[in-house]
């Protein structure tokens, strides 16, 4: 003998799943309702974790790039090593640190998640989304307001990198620990100098 459900039997199993759920859980059916676009809109910022970034391919690729793109950087420009008792100081802290995760909040999180909803069907540039490159455009010309346009122009390489892993991940995080790391290296082996000078 076969038991078949059908589609109505599944989604009345369904809601009465979900329904168990919420009475065991002692959540209203208002407050899942709250739970629900709570996580709607985490998962548009993306502020979920999904799954282990650190251990992809391409982001282990894109972070190998920081260190090459750094010793290039010392043939062009004076090496400039940040000073040990400048390492722990608040304005580093807020160049490696503080500055990549409001940044990528802002950008790759709210603007870049507010972009993908209704661009979510549309077709790449290079595997790279509608949204990332709009995003970096815009992450680049924010940069016009404390720096020069030459380096304005040379910020938009790396934002389009956080913005893959963001689209890649449908998370932040990533993003985050991508120019925390790019902005880490640079001002302890080149950009030292620049950020005396901010003291």
């Amino acid at each position: 003998m076969r038991l078949s459900l059908g589609t109505r039997g599944v989604q009345s199993q369904r809601k009465l799943s979900l329904g168990l759920i919420i009475s065991v859980q002692g959540v209203s059916s208002r407050g899942f309702s709250l739970l629900s676009r709570s996580a709607q809109v985490m998962a548009l910022l993306g502020l979920q974790h999904n799954h282990p970034f650190h251990r992809d391919s391409v982001f282990l690729l894109l972070l190998a790039l920081g260190p090459m793109v750094w010793l290039s950087m010392i043939w062009l420009f004076a090496f400039q090593p940040l000073p040990w008792h400048a390492i722990w100081s608040p304005v580093f802290l807020s160049v490696a640190l503080w500055q990549p995760v409001f940044e990528e909040l802002l950008f790759r999180g709210i603007i870049q998640g507010h972009l993908l909803q209704p661009m979510a069907r549309q077709k790449t540039w290079f595997g790279l989304s509608i949204s990332n490159l709009l995003t970096s455009f815009l992450f680049s010309l924010a940069h016009l307001a404390s720096h020069s346009i030459s380096w304005s122009l040379l910020v938009f390489v790396p934002s389009l990198c956080f913005g893959f892993v963001r689209d890649r991940f449908g998370s932040v995080y990533p993003a985050i620990a991508l120019h925390a790391f790019y902005n880490t290296g640079y001002f302890l082996l080149i950009g030292g100098a620049i950020l005396l000078n901010f003291r």
